[in-house]
């Protein structure tokens, strides 16, 4: 049966209660570190040798839709209501509003050492301790907009202009593309702030602490957040009828690229499904 993705702002009391509850009860069972693990290890770079498989890479929307699903699917074992909601950054977009309240994901860190000490997730309650990172600390950490040079979250025509783009990808398939949706949405760019990090990036900046680099999913707000990520790519399947993942071959023997990313017929890692498995799952769930 499908089940329906919502925004997490229309999410009843009991909803959001059941959904922190079994993000609670995923991370007690020591299943939430596993994901941390395994987007760490997953987190290649242009710079580093090897397959890109989850970022400046084609494959990272698929490999993250499919991410998405193990999380969705560990915490629907622990209760079959949840579904993981999206949070519009376009719309809800200040350090107060949901999904930052104390029912939900809780709020900022304090200054001056960035600790999250409101919320379900704080350190204090006991029931959220960071032990997968690349750092050794415990608590969970946000700066919000980052107070000391201020960053925006990205904006509707920012989105929109990357969605618009009727290509899924180009080459050189890398961080370096300037067209297709992938890495418009991604958003790796040059320069400095807001010009270096458009959309998925800027929104990881914008939240900083434990939302910077591989460990990111240390903060229960990646999946929010990547839950909109998916959802822009559905609405642009929906907006360019036919457009297909790319590239739909392998690079050409000899390319720079070969055997560092994943073509639509080829396996992602550490699943072994295909792009092209990813790209319809309208018979699993769909958004509100």
């Amino acid at each position: 049966m499908v089940y329906v993705r919502k925004d997490v702002s229309t999410l009843t009391r009991t909803e959001r209660l059941r959904f922190v509850n079994a993000l609670l009860e995923v991370k007690r069972r020591g299943e939430y570190d596993e994901f941390v693990r395994m987007h760490i290890a997953y987190y290649t770079s242009d710079g580093e040798n090897g397959l890109r498989a989850a970022h400046m890479a084609p494959s990272f929307l698929p490999w993250h839709r499919r991410f998405l699903l193990d999380l969705e699917r560990a915490l629907r074992r622990v209760d079959s209501s949840v579904t993981v909601p999206y949070w519009d950054w376009t719309r809800d977009r200040s350090t107060t509003a949901v999904p930052w309240t104390e029912d939900l994901l809780g709020g900022n860190g304090r200054s001056p050492d960035h600790q999250v000490i409101t919320g379900p997730f704080a350190y204090a309650q006991g029931k959220w301790t960071i032990r997968e990172g690349v750092t050794n600390g415990e608590f969970l950490t946000r700066d919000l907009g980052r107070a000391r040079a201020p960053l925006a979250l990205p904006t509707k025509a920012e989105l929109e202009s990357a969605l618009a783009d009727p290509v899924y990808d180009t080459s050189p398939w890398d961080s370096t593309c300037t067209k297709g949706l992938r890495n418009k949405l991604e958003g790796w760019g040059t320069g400095g702030d807001s010009v270096a990090w458009r959309n998925h990036n800027l929104v990881h900046r914008w939240v900083g602490g434990a939302m910077l680099g591989g460990a990111s999913v240390n903060d229960p707000v990646f999946w929010v957040h990547h839950a909109f990520i998916d959802l822009q790519w559905t609405r642009w399947q929906g907006q360019h009828k036919g457009a297909r993942y790319l590239p739909a071959d392998p690079p050409d023997p000899g390319s720079e690229q070969r055997g560092r990313i994943i073509a639509r017929y080829e396996k992602m890692p550490p699943w072994g499904v295909t792009p092209d498995e990813m790209e319809d799952v309208s018979r699993i769930y769909r958004y509100a």
